[in-house]
């Protein structure tokens, strides 16, 4: 519980940092004035007052925000320094610079992760680098770092001849794993699942990784594409979503906060693997064209180029009215779902 409460702190506080930053250094290099960066929402926990702006830490810690002059035209006290009376372009920048900052992340820790940790591989040894919650081998007790010596009684030296065992049992019947923990010898007995996707038996464990570091060129080459393929992959997953809505399994902040402490018992290179993911994953849904969203603002903005001025005040109104509703109606579908997940299920 607690792992999971410090890994949801950290990723949330980075990405939630990385994004308002963005739109933070945008709007003072575009000459706005920035009274507030704060990360975290609610009571104060730390402020500090550094020239024209205070920089604060709040006690919640799912958000964040920049407190920019005039982003209400009817409340600009920055007179030519408020963000209402800049040029469009320089608006969009300050708007789009917060999802650009989400895409960036993710090339960033990769290229540390390629260039310093290295790339992952699966590690020869029988050694369990996972376990999959509800699966017969979490149910049976083995561990991670639990080192496979035989099943049924056939010696296993190498997790290729682990995986091939595995393959040839009968879901049907029970099956007797020797292991290796804290220098004793255990044995365990479990019913395989048989998985009807993959048409094989599976218990439930994955292997640990190995890391061989890269050359920085090869690094930054690796975190691009990897970055991009994810990006698509999250694209056309958005996709299907928008066109089978039902079927959408969302995970609000007690899912992710959950995950988050799943990922940080496995290490801290798979967190910051993980905060990438989140990062995308953030900076594509910011782009969606809802108001009270970066990309509901964008739009704004772009009726404002077209049409010479900017939209009613009414419309402003009734428009961030109508995107705050959607996003707290979401919000609080994705967390009755991470609710019925984490205890009725």
């Amino acid at each position: 519980m607690i792992i999971s409460i410090i890994a949801a702190i950290f990723v949330f506080g980075l990405l939630v940092l990385v994004h308002e930053f963005g739109h933070f250094i945008t709007a003072k290099l575009t000459g706005m004035r920035v009274d507030e960066f704060a990360i975290g929402f609610g009571p104060k926990l730390f402020s500090m007052k550094y020239g024209e702006t205070r920089y604060s830490l709040r006690a919640i810690p799912l958000g964040g925000f920049n407190d920019i002059a005039g982003m209400d035209p009817s409340d600009n006290s920055a007179g030519e320094r408020g963000f209402c009376e800049k040029p469009v372009i320089s608006r969009m920048i300050v708007i789009l610079a917060g999802v650009t900052m989400n895409f960036l992340m993710p090339i960033v820790l990769f290229f540390g992760i390629y260039a310093t940790v290295g790339v992952s591989k699966p590690a020869v040894e029988p050694i369990i680098g996972g376990v999959i919650s509800g699966m017969p081998a979490e149910k049976a007790g083995l561990k991670i770092g639990d080192k496979i010596l035989s099943v049924d009684g056939e010696p296993i030296t190498t997790w290729e001849a682990f995986v091939d065992k595995i393959k040839t049992v009968d879901s049907e019947k029970s099956v007797t794993i020797s292991y290796e923990r804290d220098s004793k010898v255990a044995e365990v007995s479990m019913t395989p699942n048989f998985d009807e996707k993959s048409q094989r038996v599976l218990v439930g464990v994955q292997s640990s990784m190995v890391y061989e570091p890269q050359d920085l060129s090869t690094s930054f080459s690796m975190a691009v594409e990897r970055t991009v393929s994810i990006l698509a992959f999250m694209v056309n997953a958005l996709i299907d979503i928008f066109k089978a809505p039902s079927e959408a399994e969302l995970a609000g902040p007690i899912g992710i906060a959950q995950m988050a402490g799943q990922v940080a018992e496995t290490g801290f290179v798979p967190l910051l693997n993980f905060a990438a993911l989140l990062s995308l994953n953030l900076g594509l849904l910011n782009l969606l064209p809802v108001p009270a969203l970066d990309g509901g603002h964008f739009v704004s903005l772009v009726i404002e180029a077209v049409r010479g001025k900017p939209m009613s005040t009414k419309a402003m109104m009734y428009t961030q009215r109508v995107g705050i509703a959607l996003l707290l109606a979401l919000t609080l579908y994705a967390t009755m779902s991470d609710l019925v997940r984490v205890f009725f299920k």
